[in-house]
């Protein structure tokens, strides 16, 4: 707790120019840096700018937008969304997954893709955003949970567990990896690190049947720790990111690691925002508030980490249903990400391409002033920028 005179000598202060605080609220100002004392310049500009683009946008999000999309797989300087829109989304996802659990030559592989997309981003000033679909490491099954197959990892992987040591190799893979990015500039390329998504369900090894929230916890915190403090990657802003299992911020923390180990809180919510046709808009909103309410009394950051309608057959889902909601509840999100389009799946895509029947709405949805891509993102890491935010 901060100490009760600095308090009132800050409220003072403060008073002078008609503002006060107090609590948490004070907190939350002191705390609003990264988890990483020692991270780059870049990777704290990037935190900074956005806390300040979230006061009054959000960025829009595409999983592997420039990797593949609907019909096509890696083509230069191309995504669906840029394809309908003219500019590519500001935040693009890509995964570790194939960073372990497969041959060496193949592992090499995916590091250069994964370096082509991560460097090409930052060059163009865009955002990268890693979630691990991690194969089990300890049974067969991959990433999901499988019944008679897989083993629960997660007390196996933390200090003690008979598969620690194969965890800090693995982690040595990603850490070194990460450690080689550079952009254009020759400066490293910050990311946000997004591992053990949707922690609360059953269906990754990961998830809540499969181990306890001590265990989870400690996972957690010795990976920050590892890629942190040993293998000495200041690159990285971890964000926490459970389902939509919870119905009240006690539910949200149920595994959270603390304040010290996450810089961004956010929710990966499909159930309610027009999954199998089923809508329940008022509840993603609520746990919506409880991650950005968090987030603003804690000092982080907030974020929609994952959302989208597979397909999108509701031609008007982008104004009526996800603008309308990111746009309530004076909600404070730095990001909102669909999920990827497929290259040869026909039906699965979740956001638009040239000729879909969404794409009109779509383009309402990028003209809104709420709304940031890629060609409007001011230079986010860079301390000072200059903009129209």
């Amino acid at each position: 707790m901060m100490n009760c005179r600095v308090i009132i000598f800050l409220n003072l202060l403060l008073a002078l120019s008609g503002s006060f605080i107090e609590g948490s609220n004070l907190y939350a100002q002191a705390a609003r840096k990264p988890i990483d004392s020692q991270a780059t310049q870049e990777t704290q500009a990037l935190f900074y700018n956005l806390h300040r683009l979230a006061k009054k946008h959000i960025l829009f999000g595409h999983q592997s937008a420039t990797e593949y999309g609907h019909g096509w797989y890696g083509d230069t300087n191309r995504s669906d969304v840029k394809s309908v829109s003219g500019s590519h989304p500001a935040v693009i996802g890509v995964d570790f997954s194939g960073l372990s659990g497969r041959p060496l030559q193949a592992i090499e592989q995916a590091k250069e893709s994964l370096r082509r997309q991560i460097t090409d981003t930052y060059n163009r000033g865009g955002i990268s955003t890693v979630a691990w679909h991690f194969s089990n490491p300890a049974s067969a099954g991959g990433f999901y949970w499988k019944d008679s197959v897989s083993v629960p990892a997660v007390p196996r992987l933390i200090p003690g567990g008979t598969h620690h040591q194969q965890y800090k190799q693995i982690l040595h893979t990603l850490g070194d990896f990460t450690n080689s990015l550079r952009g254009a500039d020759g400066k490293p390329i910050p990311l946000i690190f997004r591992p053990y998504h949707e922690l609360d369900g059953g269906w990754f090894w990961w998830g809540k049947p499969h181990c306890t929230p001590e265990d989870m916890k400690s996972l957690w915190q010795f990976t920050v720790s590892y890629l942190r403090d040993s293998l000495h990657v200041h690159t990285m802003l971890y964000a926490f990111s459970p389902d939509c299992t919870f119905k009240t911020e006690a539910e949200y923390l149920e595994r959270f690691p603390g304040n010290e180990w996450v810089d961004m809180v956010g929710l990966d919510d499909y159930a309610d925002f027009g999954r199998d046709g089923r809508y329940n808009v008022a509840a993603g909103v609520k746990k919506l508030k409880i991650v950005s309410d968090y987030a603003q009394r804690w000092g982080k950051l907030a974020a929609f980490t994952e959302t989208g309608l597979e397909s999108i057959p509701d031609t008007t889902w982008w104004t009526t249903t996800l603008l309308k909601s990111l746009k309530s509840e004076k909600l404070t999100l730095s990001y909102v990400l669909v999920w990827r389009n497929d290259a040869k799946s026909k039906t699965h895509f979740y956001a638009p391409f040239p000729g879909q029947p969404s794409v009109p709405d779509f383009m309402r949805f990028y003209k809104d002033p709420y709304t940031v891509f890629e060609a409007d993102l001011p230079k986010v890491y860079k301390r000072k920028w200059l903009g129209l935010f």
